[in-house]
């Protein structure tokens, strides 16, 4: 996934009932919200989201927040 710098992805609804999603952070700065909770993010972090938990990303630095996401079981078809 690639944010660009002042965006954002997900939202107070977003959430993945059925999978939880690992976010490798590859570069950039950002803050991840979920279930209201706010965690910085750099490079070099890996990030559980739990499968159900409402969460948004947010690109906070001055270049484009750059992940590896992986859900399991799959997200997406």
């Amino acid at each position: 996934m690639v944010i660009a710098p002042g965006d954002s992805e997900g939202g107070p609804e977003n959430r993945h009932p059925r999978s939880d999603q690992w976010m490798w952070i590859l570069s950039g700065q950002g803050i991840a919200i979920i279930e209201g909770k706010r965690m910085p993010l750099k490079k070099g972090m890996l990030l559980l989201i739990k499968k159900g938990e409402r969460h948004q990303i947010l690109a906070t630095g001055r270049t484009a927040l750059k992940t590896i996401n992986i859900y399991g079981p799959p997200a997406y078809p």
